[in-house]
């Protein structure tokens, strides 16, 4: 990546930045973040929690 693209880029998200409202970026952060647990152990936790409603249920 040249000098010239990384400035292209670098004006292309600043100018994205300046033209979204503040929640409409709010709600793109949030709708794109998965929980903590997700990302650092993948689907271990879901799968554990599942079979935990599983065993309550019965």
């Amino acid at each position: 990546m040249s000098f010239k693209d990384w400035i292209t880029y670098m004006i292309q998200k600043m100018v994205w930045f300046m033209e979204t409202p503040k929640q409409d970026r709010k709600a793109i952060r949030s709708a794109k973040r998965e929980p903590w647990s997700y990302r650092w152990f993948g689907m271990i936790p879901l799968s554990m929690r599942i079979a935990a409603k599983k065993v309550r249920k019965k």
